[in-house]
């Protein structure tokens, strides 16, 4: 039992760390914060399961963790109003043409960042954009004006 309490805690914490990280920095991962992410599991895994490398220790420890996903989804499919708190809100960075400066500075999102993102999807002017919005995937989608 001890152990799936501990699970618990752990997983609402680095559900919330990753809320707080923001989405910019999971959808763009460097070789270095990959590391930081193999360090951190390294970490969890002994807060979890301490001295026990058991079997039956593992199998409660992903089984919690499962269980643990399986209802925040069913959360957030059963109750619209958990919708936000679970997953976020996209955020929209770049309306008629015009980046908002505080949406993408709250984000953590350069002129630069944004930029490239359109170029990869074939956009060569960030005035061609209607609708830029930072998905809750931590993907920035772009809208393109209406040509005439």
């Amino acid at each position: 039992m001890d152990l799936a309490i501990r699970t618990t805690v752990i997983f609402f914490f680095i559900y919330l760390l990753m809320r707080i990280v923001g989405r910019r920095e999971l959808s763009s991962l460097e070789p270095f914060d990959l590391i930081l992410l193999v360090v951190l599991g390294d970490s969890v895994q002994q807060a979890v399961t301490q001295d026990d490398y058991s079997v039956t220790g593992a199998f409660i420890v992903v089984s919690t963790i499962a269980l643990l996903q399986v209802f925040l989804s069913y959360l957030n499919f059963r109750v619209p109003r958990l919708r936000t708190l679970i997953d976020g809100e996209p955020i929209v960075i770049i309306q008629d043409g015009k980046v908002i400066e505080g949406n993408a500075r709250r984000e953590r999102l350069t002129l630069e960042d944004i930029a490239e993102a359109a170029r990869l999807q074939q956009i060569g002017s960030l005035e061609d954009v209607q609708w830029a919005v930072l998905e809750t995937s931590g993907e920035l989608t772009f809208l393109e004006k209406q040509k005439n």
